[in-house]
């Protein structure tokens, strides 16, 4: 091997070595920026997780305050419910107690607005197919009945569905009366100022305690 060959070797060979020198630098510089990546990676990875176990235990206690949510409305709604049987029987109480008074002080005098009447009957029911009805009180004579509704406390609606329900209904439930003079009274221990003005402008008689006696105020009254 000549001197310029050799020369040109051992420059190859340097050149070689500042090429691989050059690479491995280059990888380590990769190695480097996927060590950091990884780090990264896990760091998020370690708050994700942190963020998840503090997600399901939010979650738990979110499912623990549900159900004693759950219960308190269940023993709530208990307790509803036997405040709303109490009450309802407190209104079925006073509303036979008004239906016991009007009906014992009109069989003691069976006059209303006038009119005699021969008989006094209470709860009077009939039903006709899907048509039905039950009247707290009906008086009868010889050519006039009186449907008499009693209220603890009387309200419009009640007033309304004496006129617009229950006489057509017992028209058809009790046809035999289809050629009766029929009157309408509304019965009450307690009537606001409004209601009684209309009532008699409708021509019903009010019927109400004053005292220990029952009131009838009966001068407009009309047939239905």
């Amino acid at each position: 091997m000549t001197d310029n060959e050799l020369k040109e070797l051992v420059a190859g060979l340097a050149v070689s070595n500042a090429e691989n020198a050059q690479g491995l630098s280059v990888l380590r510089a990769l190695f480097r920026e996927t060590d950091e990546q990884i780090n990264k990676t896990d760091e998020q990875m370690k708050k994700t997780d942190e963020q998840m176990r503090r997600t399901v235990e939010q979650m738990r206690r979110t499912d623990e305050q549900m159900k004693r949510t759950d219960e308190q409305m269940k023993r709530t709604d208990e307790k509803l419910e036997r405040i709303g049987i109490r009450m309802g029987n407190i209104a079925d109480n006073n509303g036979m107690n008004a239906e016991e008074y009007f009906f014992n002080s009109l069989e003691a005098k069976p006059f209303l607005g006038g009119i005699k009447y021969d008989d006094v009957k209470r709860n009077v029911y009939s039903f006709k197919q899907k048509l039905e009805d039950e009247y707290d009180i009906v008086m009868y004579n010889g050519n006039c009945i009186a449907l008499i509704e009693c209220k603890y406390k009387a309200h419009e609606n009640d007033l309304r569905k004496l006129m617009d329900n229950k006489v057509g209904n017992f028209k058809e439930l009790f046809p035999y009366y289809k050629d009766y003079k029929i009157y309408l009274g509304l019965a009450s221990f307690s009537f606001y100022p409004e209601l009684e003005e209309m009532a008699k402008e409708k021509g019903v008689a009010v019927l109400k305690q004053k005292g220990d006696v029952m009131e009838i105020v009966a001068e407009n009254l009309k047939a239905y």
